[in-house]
């Protein structure tokens, strides 16, 4: 018997010998091929029905005359349904264009894409990048439940091998977008043992984007969704400020200006009306000086900053001490507005100021109002381009974080979080030709969001400063995306 072990060596058994009588020659077994069955059952079925005419003559007969009346008479049938469909097809795009392509042409797509790309190299993708699984030499791979269609991206809902988990899928991204042809791959969690793969056929994202129109009046503004851009799948970007602080990182000509001017243009009614106040800090004096008129206050010197951020803790404190058993929630108003404290090339106050006592207050003053200015009415906006824990020590004092344009990949996962690349937000592959271009990621969600902001332009700023709500749209041009 085979198994037992005696000093490291295999106990074999003796077996009995075997009579001579009852030894039998058996012819080995060859297995048919599949075509040559096929083939075999053809034949037979075709002598079937050739032999049909000779066996019943007359059952064939009356069968035959029977099929060619109904043939000759109900052609006409088939024929009128056809163009009736077609007709009413054509009208109903016509008519309700985004129905049809919601219920017909999306639907179409779907199936051609999960029959000819999807399920066509579902197999060797899966394998060559490791998602296949192994079980007593038996491979097993995740299948696909259903593949829908948007107008931009095609989402592929996965059941998965038991055992495995989404994460698997997260860090092989690149893989699958290469694999099917894609320019990206995010994964979504649909449940247990489901995720979503969505696969963009095109960017949305690639044409830049005018300075959107300003509210007409205060009562228009959402301080917690302001207009910003637009979203990768063709929404509007929306951006909440009222109740959070927002932290934005990105290289020279990223876009941060797009960010800081398109924020201060939604809220543009209500700072004329006094509801919202903007305490400017502009280091380099070039970006936030040209439209100083509409800040309550505005600072570009180490000494002037410190004291803005001084002055400004002062007021939410006092705000603290008035709102203490009283009030639980801000409302923007004249006597107590809504305070957005906008901080540009933030690394200056925090890590390259030469006066060290001015980067110490300055960051006393930052971090007190990041974490306690939410609740009393203070949000503070802030960009800068390093943002190594170094140089910005209060990035997770900053709920909503937005990552234009990155030098490197493990900056990508200082701003956005340790599994922010994992989930498709590659800031640091982003065009340096896209200014304004970033993956957002706010508070409770953990899957970024690839967005454009609007370009504001020179001309635009000044309409704003001018008193023109609306302002005229800016061209594209050189310099787009600011800072």
């Amino acid at each position: 018997m085979l198994g037992g072990k005696n000093n490291g060596a295999t106990q074999v058994q003796p077996t009995a010998p075997v009579p001579a009588h009852a030894i039998r020659f058996t012819t080995p077994v060859v297995e048919t091929p599949a075509v040559f069955i096929l083939g075999r059952w053809l034949w037979h079925l075709l002598a079937f029905v050739a032999c049909l005419p000779v066996r019943f003559p007359v059952a064939v007969t009356g069968a035959a005359l029977l099929a060619g009346s109904w043939w000759a008479l109900d052609w006409v049938g088939p024929a009128v349904v056809c163009t009736l469909a077609t007709i009413t097809g054509l009208a109903w795009r016509h008519w309700h264009p985004a129905t049809f392509r919601r219920w017909v042409t999306l639907r179409a797509l779907a199936l051609v894409r999960e029959i000819w790309v999807y399920r066509r190299h579902w197999q060797p993708v899966l394998v060559v990048s490791g998602l296949a699984e192994s079980y007593l030499e038996r491979q097993y791979l995740p299948h696909i439940k259903r593949v829908t269609c948007t107008e931009w991206a095609d989402r592929v809902r996965v059941k998965l091998v038991a055992g495995t988990a989404p994460a698997a899928f997260e860090e092989r991204t690149p893989h699958l977008a290469h694999g099917f042809g894609a320019p990206a791959c995010r994964v979504e969690t649909a449940g247990p043992l489901e995720i979503v793969l969505e696969f963009p056929r095109h960017d949305m994202l690639a044409d830049p984007l005018d300075a959107l129109p300003a509210p007409a009046t205060a009562d228009g503004v959402d301080l917690a969704a302001l207009p910003m851009g637009l979203c990768e799948d063709g929404r509007a970007w929306r951006m909440r400020l009222h109740g959070t602080h927002v932290l934005v990182a990105g290289v020279t000509g990223s876009g941060k200006g797009s960010v800081i001017w398109s924020a201060v243009r939604a809220m543009l009614p209500a700072i004329r009306a006094g509801l919202v106040r903007v305490w400017a800090v502009d280091p380099k004096r070039m970006e936030l000086s040209y439209g100083r008129s509409l800040f309550h206050r505005y600072a570009d010197d180490g000494e002037s900053v410190v004291a803005l951020l001084e002055d400004a803790v002062a007021e939410m404190q006092e705000r603290a001490e008035r709102y203490a058993g009283r009030v639980r929630a801000h409302t923007p108003s004249v006597d107590d507005p809504f305070d957005v404290v906008v901080l540009d090339e933030v690394a200056f106050l925090t890590a390259y100021h030469p006066d060290r006592d001015i980067r110490r207050r300055a960051e006393s003053a930052m971090a007190t109002l990041t974490s306690q200015g939410r609740s009393v009415g203070f949000a503070v906006l802030a960009a800068l381009q390093d943002p190594r824990k170094e140089v910005m020590n209060l990035r997770n004092l900053f709920p909503d974080k937005i990552a234009l344009r990155l030098d490197e990949a493990s900056q990508v996962d200082m701003v956005l979080g340790s599994d922010a690349r994992d989930r498709g937000a590659d800031a640091h592959l982003i065009d340096p030709d896209a200014p304004g271009t970033a993956f957002v990621r706010v508070e409770g969600s953990k899957v970024p969001t690839r967005v454009r902001a609007a370009y504001v332009s020179d001309a635009d700023i000044d309409h704003m400063t001018a008193g023109d709500g609306s302002g005229a749209p800016g061209a594209p041009g050189a310099g787009e995306g600011g800072a």
